[in-house]
């Protein structure tokens, strides 16, 4: 996020920090559904400039709006259909009109398509049979990138479910989690959970090389679980046994880390999907925390959203978040069972609108 002036941020993130602080601590404890009004859900909130705006949920079809369909509408049928069990990745088209998320209950990947108004999953082949899938990229050719920890491999498939490759069985990966796709520089990064390292692949699924062990010091990791790639080609990992976020330049070599175990602002409890916004502000889901914190590229805590809830704007154990080309950003309420979208809000202008 583009500071206003300094003061401003350290207002806005005390102000964030009063109302979550307490809340966010307190692990898997929802709160009852209650009817929220949605229209003006920001954070933080005014008379302090908006930097996140609240957009949509979705759960199931009766989320995408009425279907532009005769027959229910004359016979008033009600909308049916596959809802999300317990969803973990997400990701999304260029223009925001379809969601992938990936459901390891259901042992599917759901496509949102909104501009059908449906929910479906994606049919895949026999060689593509999902396990156990975790995360879900989409690159520019429409190809689905999906991380299957059973099946103990990346599978590569057509915007149809096809399987086009099925990576990691020769540089036998132990548990495949987060995915990060690098297109301008042709790179596909995987994080091998239990082997403490991450893979890094061409876009053509050729392996060129790993990086990590397990350990406590600069460039170990101790299960790492996501990863996410900034404008500058930098390697963030959610380095989740060792509370921290470790930076890694494009070859692996170390840069530095940020966050710690801890209670207070800007430290970790179970640290697990990361994202970065077209500022190269880096956004860090708190599973335990039930919100995620923001961060400038240099680990400098800007601001928190989110605390334990079933409400609009609220968590229960959140898993992933993907950040798309236009700032929309995708996170994955688990055990509430939805996507919740937000809107990253750059400048004045924008919050107005």
């Amino acid at each position: 996020m583009k500071e206003t002036g300094s003061s401003g941020w350290k207002h806005a993130l005390a102000l964030t920090c009063m109302g979550i602080a307490l809340a966010g601590l307190v692990g898997c404890a929802a709160e009852p559904v209650k009817k929220t009004e949605t229209a003006g859900l920001v954070w933080p909130m005014p008379p302090e400039q908006p930097r996140i705006r609240f957009l949509a949920e979705y759960r199931s079809e009766g989320d995408l709006g009425p279907k532009n369909d005769l027959r229910a509408t004359l016979l008033g049928e009600k909308k049916t259909g596959i809802a999300l069990d317990k969803p973990y990745g997400v990701t999304a088209s260029a223009d925001g009109k379809r969601i992938y998320v990936t459901d390891t209950r259901l042992r599917a990947i759901m496509v949102f398509d909104l501009d059908r108004r449906e929910v479906r999953p994606l049919r895949t082949d026999a060689h593509g049979a999902l396990y156990n899938p975790l995360e879900i990229r989409l690159d520019r050719r429409g190809r689905l990138y999906v991380s299957d920890s059973e099946r103990n491999e990346v599978l590569v498939l057509s915007p149809e479910g096809k399987t086009l490759q099925a990576l990691g069985k020769p540089e036998s990966i132990g548990r495949p989690t987060g995915l990060a796709l690098d297109e301008t520089r042709n790179r596909l990064y995987v994080t091998d959970t239990i082997r403490h390292r991450v893979l890094v692949y061409d876009m053509d699924g050729k392996f060129l090389f790993d990086f990590g062990e397990r350990g406590a010091d600069p460039g170990q990791f101790n299960y790492p679980v996501n990863l996410a790639v900034d404008r500058e080609g930098r390697i963030l990992v959610t380095d989740t046994g060792n509370f921290r976020v470790q930076v890694f330049d494009q070859e692996g070599k170390y840069l530095n880390t940020f966050g710690r175990l801890g209670d207070s602002y800007g430290s970790f409890s179970r640290p697990k999907g990361v994202a970065v916004d077209a500022d190269n502000n880096i956004y860090v889901i708190d599973a335990a925390f039930n919100n995620f914190q923001i961060f400038d590229r240099d680990g400098k805590l800007l601001l928190f959203v989110g605390r334990a809830g079933r409400e609009p704007g609220t968590f229960w154990i959140p898993t992933a978040i993907f950040i798309d080309s236009s700032d929309r950003v995708y996170v994955v309420d688990s055990m509430n069972a939805r996507v919740q979208v937000f809107q990253y809000i750059k400048d004045k202008k924008g919050a107005d609108e």
